[in-house]
């Protein structure tokens, strides 16, 4: 992955716009402002987001994580599986994301935080003895 400092201040400045919308949004909705304000990713974090839907449609990956991320929060007996595996994948972008962009690497582990990928292969939620790391 290669991330140039202009495209870096770009996506930037497109998350600053879209954080500020959510918040716009989110505070005419009548949402406390202290609220809205912690509950609301950071510009970092949104650009984290954004480097990572381009790496998978890079990848020709994005319909198909979409649709994991889809079959992940239904109720049948497939969907633990599904959560992981896509949890899996959205793990090793975020590592490779972290990696090529040290100035993003705390945002990564923001966005990192629910991912679950320790624990139980077969779908468990623990994620407890796992250190997130680039």
């Amino acid at each position: 992955m290669n991330l140039t400092t202009a495209r870096l201040v770009e996506l930037r400045r497109d998350a600053r716009i879209e954080r500020d919308a959510l918040l716009e949004h989110r505070g005419r909705l009548g949402e406390d402002p202290a609220d809205a304000l912690s509950g609301t990713p950071s510009v970092d974090e949104l650009v984290v987001c954004a480097i990572r839907d381009e790496m998978l449609e890079d990848r020709d990956q994005l319909a198909e994580f979409s649709m994991a991320r889809l079959a992940a929060r239904g109720s049948g007996p497939d969907a633990a599986v599904h959560r992981r595996n896509a949890d899996l994948v959205e793990f090793a972008l975020l590592r490779e994301i972290a990696a090529s962009v040290p100035q993003l690497a705390i945002a990564v582990w923001g966005v990192a935080h629910h991912l679950d990928v320790g624990g139980d292969p077969e779908g468990g939620s623990s994620t407890e003895g796992t250190t997130p790391g680039p």
